[in-house]
């Protein structure tokens, strides 16, 4: 019998919606992809703890490794600390440090299991910070620490570096500092300020195309020490512009939530393989992990047709959950996860599950539902029952 339920629209009115029952994709087992493919995992707020959730952060460590070992069992890597896990909206630097040796630790038991660590500033003050050399000696202390736990670094983009820069310069300064003491490639991250309003003119200036030739002079400078390049601009012909710039050899990690189908799936350009198409670094694929490791794989075997039928239904649910103010988007991912059943309740670090609308949860049931991602159809419609109930409809 098809599950049905009350959803309000967007003007708040009810009508019923009626489940269409398929069946989510099950990925192929030992499929090796041809892309590298990090998950940035979300992480699992402790409900029970007795604390202030705006100005405590409190983890439910068992919950949140289990996740992670999910996603490694779907030949997913994770990005681990990193905006999608609410480091800078509630997740702290020695809560992010734990997280990582935590996952460092878990990954050791997970043959082949990728992990890169975000790596940042956001242990500074921000108002107090006044030079670009406290800028870098912040980024040298998160660096020690997770090199000494012997993890990669995935160099976040500075909030505090954007305060106090004065010009492309500063940047050059800061990042070929970092670069020529990391023990293993890097990956650098820009991040827009749609995702991060602190974030704007970074690489020092406005102009995309200028911050573009600054980051790519950054990493010419220091090809051997830089893995790849994360950019979520949301803007494909940006990054299909800065990726067939790339030195030979390194990657451009989509981190494009709208757009990372196509951008995945690449367009061939030019002799260097990593010229013609991207490999991901996505907050998106937390939430469709196992659509994204099927079509991963279907690629993988030359299948683009199944690729993009598996993959292209998840776009508009991700284009949703990454809706401006696009910074909200983790209360999209972690919702997602509390309807499949992957965590118990609904409730988020820093109480962030309060910042989207019963109208946007609704909308976010309809289009996974359309994109067979519901993994258990009717514990999701209990679960977003209960959510109603909790808004006042029975």
């Amino acid at each position: 019998m098809a599950l049905s339920l009350q959803l309000p629209s967007s003007g708040g009115d009810l009508a019923t919606y009626t489940l269409r029952g398929t069946a989510p994709v099950k990925p192929a087992a030992g499929v090796k992809f041809d892309r590298i493919a990090y998950s940035a995992a979300h992480v699992v707020a402790d409900p029970r703890a007795a604390i202030d959730p705006w100005l405590q952060c409190a983890v439910d460590w068992d919950a949140t490794i289990a996740y992670r070992q999910r996603l490694w069992s779907l030949g997913l890597g994770v990005a681990e600390a990193m905006d999608t896990a609410q480091r800078g909206m509630g997740l702290d630097w020695p809560t992010s440090l734990e997280l990582i040796r935590r996952s460092l630790d878990a990954a050791k038991d997970t043959p082949g299991a990728l992990v890169a660590s975000g790596c940042g500033t956001d242990h500074l003050v921000l108002e107090n910070v006044k030079t670009v050399d406290e800028v870098i000696a912040a980024y040298e202390e998160q660096m020690t620490a997770i090199e000494k736990l012997d993890g990669k670094l995935i160099v976040m983009a500075s909030r505090a570096l954007a305060r106090v820069a004065k010009s492309p310069a500063d940047y050059e300064r800061v990042y070929d500092r970092i670069l020529r003491q990391a023990k293993q490639p890097v990956v650098l991250h820009w991040l827009g300020d749609m995702f991060d309003p602190a974030l704007a003119g970074y690489w020092g200036t406005k102009d995309v195309d200028a911050a573009m030739d600054t980051a790519l002079g950054i990493i010419a400078a220091n090809p051997s020490k830089v893995d790849g390049i994360k950019i979520s601009l949301l803007d494909k012909d940006k990054e299909i512009a800065m990726r067939r710039r790339l030195p030979a050899g390194v990657r451009m990690y989509t981190g494009d939530d709208f757009n990372y189908a196509e951008l995945i799936a690449g367009d061939g350009f030019g002799k260097e393989p990593t010229h013609g198409k991207s490999d991901a670094l996505l907050g998106i694929f937390d939430a469709i992990a196992p659509a994204a490791s099927a079509a991963l794989g279907e690629l993988a075997q030359g299948n683009l047709d199944k690729f993009h039928a598996i993959l292209g239904p998840t776009v508009p649910l991700s284009r949703h959950i990454f809706a401006a103010p696009t910074r909200f988007y983790k209360t999209g991912v972690v919702f997602m996860a509390w309807l499949n059943g992957h965590q118990s309740h609904f409730t988020m670090v820093g109480g962030q599950q309060s910042t989207r609308s019963l109208p946007h949860f609704a909308e976010l049931f309809r289009l996974a539902d359309a994109a067979n991602l519901l993994e258990q159809p009717d514990v999701a419609t209990r679960r977003m029952k209960t959510l109603l109930a909790l808004h006042g409809i029975e």
